[in-house]
């Protein structure tokens, strides 16, 4: 017993993905304890288009690492605006799965495939839950804003996005 004591007080401290999964099968962490509070980064801004006119632009922060996609929302209370949200793209494009496990808001979710296609829209995802949201399609991107978003601009599957980093050509999106 004494043996396998280092052995599981390792496993335990082991920190597990709780805000996004390319897997739909895999469940989210327990709470975290830490109670830091993570600030938005600008670093892009999305257009949503439908019938190639722009309907709404927001700023965006870019998850693209694996510590940034597993952190997304979590530790956060909110967005700086309504026209704020989290961009988390993906190297290439397949069935994507989220959840909200320590995420303190609702939010409203949009899985992109690699044509820039609004594939699926889920509308106020609820906060703190484990339950895996599938993207039902293929996505390579997948976004995240402020709960009500997609019913406040009029989003809806179909639509279109395009985006750019911030200091990249073509920033008048």
């Amino acid at each position: 017993m004494r043996a396998l004591l280092p052995l599981i007080l390792t496993a335990l401290t082991v920190p597990l993905p709780s805000c996004t999964g390319d897997d739909t099968s895999q469940s989210a962490a327990s709470p975290s304890e830490d109670t830091t509070t993570i600030s938005f980064e600008k670093e892009g801004r999305l257009a949503f288009l439908q019938d190639q006119d722009t309907l709404v632009t927001l700023d965006l922060e870019v998850a693209d690492t694996d510590s940034a996609r597993n952190r997304g929302m979590m530790q956060r209370k909110g967005f700086p605006s309504e026209r704020s949200g989290m961009l988390f793209p993906f190297r290439e494009e397949r069935e994507r799965g989220f959840w909200m496990a320590n995420t303190p808001l609702s939010l409203d979710l949009f899985f992109i495939n690699a044509d820039s296609q609004v594939v699926r829209i889920k509308k106020y995802a609820p906060p703190n839950t484990a339950k895996t949201i599938p993207s039902r399609s293929p996505a390579q991107y997948v976004l995240e804003t402020t709960a009500g978003f997609a019913d406040s601009y009029g989003i809806v599957e179909g639509d279109r996005v395009r985006w750019r980093r911030t200091g990249q050509p073509n920033e008048d999106l």
